[in-house]
């Protein structure tokens, strides 16, 4: 099922609900992780940049950029934050929960 456009958050969540049965546990995968993480922002970050391109040319009267193109890349770019927003939020709640736990 595809849930994002983004490939890389697309594959995150294939692999939470597939991958977590299949991998091993270990230092790999944390890195594994961390870096599909700093992967995301990265594209997230440059969603935010083409948008704010998109409108500057846009302003200047540059490379023929249309209204509809500015609110494409600025939808796209506030949708990315949105959902990593709510990916940050889950994963905030998720090692709150874990630290409540008794041991």
């Amino acid at each position: 099922m595809r849930i994002s456009t983004n490939p890389a958050i697309q594959q995150a969540l294939e692999q939470g609900s597939v991958g977590a049965a299949t991998q091993s546990a270990g230092k790999a995968q944390g890195s594994d992780f961390a870096q599909m993480l700093m992967d995301v922002i990265g594209e997230v970050n440059e969603a935010q940049a083409n948008a704010g391109a998109v409108r500057d040319d846009f302003v200047a009267g540059r490379r023929g950029v249309e209204i509809q193109d500015v609110m494409m890349a600025s939808e796209n770019a506030s949708t990315a934050l949105q959902l990593t927003m709510a990916v940050r939020n889950k994963v905030l709640e998720a090692y709150q929960e874990l630290s409540r736990m008794q041991v």
